[in-house]
C-alpha cells in the first residue's frame, strides 16, 4: 500500500496539514469520530466509539468510500462506480488479507 505523505523533505520542522472542518459542523457543531492522519508513509487513525449500533461504522465506510469515489472521479478519466469498484476490491483484500497494524488510538 502507498500513502502519500506532505512531509516537505526541505523542512526539518514538522507540520500537520489537516483538513478543514466541514462548513455543516461549524454552524451546527457535531463529534468527530474518526481521523486518519500519514506518518512517514504510515497510517496512524485515532476513532471514538461514537454509535450504539457497530452496523453504523459500515453505513460509515461506505458513505466515505462514496465521497472517494466522487473525488477521484472527477480527476480522473475514470467513473465513480469503477472508482469504487476499486476501493471496495482493496478493502475486501485488506480484510482477508490485513497488512501490518497501524497505530491506533481509541478515544471516548
Amino acid at each position: 500500500m502507498t500513502i502519500m505523505s506532505m512531509r516537505d523533505p526541505d523542512n526539518p520542522f514538522p507540520v500537520f496539514d489537516a483538513l478543514h472542518i466541514p462548513p455543516a459542523a461549524l454552524e451546527q457543531g457535531g463529534t468527530e469520530v474518526v481521523r486518519a492522519v500519514v506518518i512517514d508513509g504510515d497510517l496512524h487513525v485515532s476513532l471514538r466509539r461514537a454509535f450504539d449500533d457497530v452496523e453504523t461504522w459500515g453505513v460509515l465506510l461506505a458513505d466515505v468510500a462514496r465521497h472517494i469515489a466522487r473525488l477521484y472521479a472527477s480527476e480522473d478519466n475514470r467513473s465513480e462506480e469503477e472508482i469504487l469498484e476499486s476501493v471496495c476490491a482493496a478493502f475486501e483484500a485488506e480484510l482477508d488479507e490485513p497488512s501490518p497494524p497501524s497505530a491506533s488510538s481509541i478515544i471516548s
